[in-house]
């Protein structure tokens, strides 16, 4: 993850209990993310708790690979969204949470997993 995710994350460690803390800036508003891993199932599914400093939600994120035949699928799930409560916290609104999480797997870790897929 420290590879594709967010710049700003320094450390991660796949493992249930790591905890860490990193800031993303956006429109000119930093915003600490604190995340504490929750399930590893190495080589299937990773899932942890996610929030953001200063705002009282916590919500919960796994992703999960599922082999498809000749391809490997990731199905992202983000749950509890409605506690950041969008419509008091623009910023932190399910669109943006889908354009974020859209550049994250489509462009982000799309591009990471081509550079480094060796056939």
């Amino acid at each position: 993850m420290k590879q594709w995710y967010f710049d700003t994350l320094t450390e991660f460690e796949p493992k249930v209990g790591f905890k860490t803390r990193f800031d993303v800036q956006h429109e000119g508003k930093v915003f600490p993310h604190i995340i504490k891993v929750t399930v590893i199932v190495p080589g299937e599914k990773i899932s942890y708790e996610w929030k953001f400093g200063g705002y009282p939600a916590n919500s919960s994120v796994s992703f999960e690979l599922r082999n498809n035949q000749d391809e490997t699928r990731i199905v992202l799930t983000h749950e509890k969204l409605a506690s950041f409560r969008g419509q008091i916290h623009p910023e932190l609104s399910l669109q943006n949470f889908e354009k974020g999480w859209t550049h994250l797997i489509g462009t982000s870790l799309k591009n990471f997993v081509e550079k480094n897929l060796r056939i």
